[in-house]
């Protein structure tokens, strides 16, 4: 997995304020300069938000919204608030997008390889193939007039956690940004969010257990979010064979190919969604998606022992060191 190393630029700032919280099984934060200090109610205000969407979104929690969902939608249709319809329909279409490599209907087969509680095993093909015909979001209904929510395949499971984060980060940086011009909002290792940034911007490093550079890139944000997925958080290992916790929803197996994938955009629920996309599909998909759709940056980190990830596109808020 890639970790994000944050360096606010230089500005003349004596000193920086971190505003945190613990949710979504990892670390939420906003760092201020100090001389917007005054901002710190503003920014714990703003993190406040993310219990709300933890409640709402988790597949951990047998009250959220999420989980009613899932245990009823594949009898009738279940009608649910905005925020979620959005999401589920932003989920459909970057599924459109990225042809089925970003795919948040894959719990099925995450439980079937025993990632979803951390207890992973190989499966065998015949339960691969069951799990796999649990999957598609082409089987989610969303009824846009009624706002309702109906899986076609009885059995059928949601988990945003592919884009969860991102998503808590905008919402978070919504709230932020009547009150603050410049933060850097980040969630755990693997999403971060600029706020303005001044001078060159925030500085962020990605960097990479998996590889041994020091350094895989050094990036500038402004008005930009970044998102990182990588192939060895979880795994399990039989007879010699690793097996990533990233799983390939057009076959039922671990995605292979790729390190790492990070992605910048100007949404942070995007950009998290298409890093998980990204290291799936590789790196023809990322060209491709980059050329499709500008405004979109990515640095996908092939498996081909060069240890030197690949550029695609270009985002307006960032910008590479040494580019």
């Amino acid at each position: 997995m890639l970790s994000l190393d944050f360096a606010p630029a230089s500005d003349g700032a004596d000193y920086w304020i971190r505003v945190h919280r613990r949710a979504m099984a990892c670390r939420f934060e906003v760092t201020l300069s100090g001389e917007d200090a005054h901002h710190v109610p503003a920014a714990r205000d703003a993190l406040d938000e993310i219990d709300r969407i933890e409640s709402s979104l988790t597949v951990f929690r047998e009250t959220s919204d999420l989980v009613q969902l899932n245990k009823a939608a594949g009898h009738a249709p279940v009608a649910v608030d905005e925020t979620l319809f959005g999401l589920l329909h932003l989920c459909r279409e970057l599924h459109l997008r990225t042809g089925g490599t970003f795919d948040v209907s894959t719990t099925p087969l995450s439980r079937c390889w025993g990632f979803l509680r951390r207890e992973g095993r190989l499966p065998s093909a015949a339960e691969i193939a069951a799990a796999r015909a649990l999957v598609g979001m082409d089987a989610v209904e969303l009824d846009e007039a009624g706002r309702t929510v109906r899986f076609r395949r009885p059995g059928m499971e949601l988990n945003l956690g592919s884009i969860g984060k991102g998503f808590a980060l905008g919402q978070v940086a919504a709230r932020l940004r009547q009150h603050v011009r410049h933060a850097l909002l980040s969630a755990g290792g693997s999403s971060v969010l600029a706020l303005g940034g001044r001078g060159a911007g925030w500085i962020v490093d990605l960097r990479s257990r998996q590889v041994s550079r020091d350094r895989l890139a050094r990036v500038h944000l402004r008005d930009a979010a970044l998102a990182t997925s990588g192939a060895g958080e979880q795994f399990v290992e039989v007879e010699g064979t690793r097996y990533g916790h990233v799983l390939d929803p057009r076959t039922g197996f671990p995605a292979s190919g790729v390190l790492s994938a990070s992605v910048i955009a100007a949404e942070a629920a995007v950009a998290d969604a298409l890093s998980t996309a990204f290291l799936v599909g590789g790196l023809e998909l990322a060209r491709r998606y980059c050329a499709d759709h500008p405004g979109t940056l990515a640095l996908v980190t092939p498996d081909d022992g060069s240890e030197r990830p690949r550029v695609f596109g270009q985002c307006p808020g960032a910008s590479l060191e040494g580019a």
